[in-house]
């Protein structure tokens, strides 16, 4: 394993976040801010509690989860596609640099500026519920649950987003899953609702929507209340995760949109 090659790819990419802190870092917390500020405090202030959590608190999780999503994806596509873009990836595809170092590099990098976003996104929940009691609580019944669906989450959806750099040939296929697919999927997927309010035609319609099982196996890590079984979310994690990485092997194998 070439270690000095996954940390030029590592740092490279870090520093682009650096870089663009305006984008990368406070532009989606911002956003998520108004989020909470709309939903949980303005809205939920009119709404009773959920599953015995307030709704400033319960929606927390799922908005934290919207944020690690699409910035991983953002991340990750973008990593890989500039290069792509402006062909340096030319250059590192004839160094003496394994697909499995690349791999490791770019993925790496999203997945870190991912979760330094969720976490500043979860202190700046924590703060608001200190500043306004009506907010709710923010409690983490399960630190170490919380941090390996943050983790695999975010690792999964680099990959995703990895994926989609190579796939895409331009800009506008660089933003179609980002823009068009995930932000419905993730309002749809009980990030402001428990699905237990819907009827049981639509309920048994969102089992059929991936996020809907991180979003609940993230809330339950945080308030031991969840609309599917931790363990189940968990294997779904795992299992979008291991799919992301069997399709990352075929490009690899096959050299798909990167040799030719």
């Amino acid at each position: 394993m070439n270690y000095e090659a996954i940390k030029s790819i590592y740092t490279f990419e870090m520093a682009r976040m650096r870089r663009t802190l305006m984008q990368s870092v406070i532009s989606p917390v911002i956003t998520t801010s108004l989020y909470f500020v709309v939903f949980g405090t303005a809205i939920g202030s009119r709404i009773p509690t959920i599953e015995g959590v307030s709704y400033g608190s319960f929606i927390t999780p799922g908005l934290i989860m919207l944020s690690l999503l699409t910035q991983c994806i953002a991340n990750g596509s973008i990593g890989i596609y500039f290069p792509k873009f402006t062909g340096t990836i030319y250059e590192i595809l004839s160094a003496p640099v394994a697909m499995t170092e690349i791999l490791v590099g770019y993925v790496g990098a999203a997945a870190t500026k991912g979760l330094i976003i969720g976490l500043i996104i979860l202190g700046t929940a924590y703060g608001l519920s200190l500043i306004n009691p009506a907010f709710g609580t923010i409690s983490i019944a399960h630190p170490v649950m919380m941090l390996l669906f943050m983790v695999l989450t975010a690792i999964s959806f680099s990959l995703l987003g990895f994926i989609i750099g190579i796939w895409a040939k331009n800009f506008e296929q660089l933003n179609i899953v980002p823009m068009l697919v995930v932000p419905p999927l993730t309002f749809l997927g009980g990030s402001f609702y428990s699905i237990k309010m819907l009827p049981d035609f639509w309920q048994a319609v969102s089992h059929l929507n991936p996020v809907l099982y991180l979003v609940s196996g993230f809330r339950w890590s945080f308030y031991e209340v969840s609309d599917i079984n931790p363990w189940i979310s968990l294997a779904m994690v795992g299992l979008f995760l291991a799919i992301c990485l069997s399709i990352v092997g075929w490009i690899f194998h096959t050299g798909y949109r990167l040799r030719n």
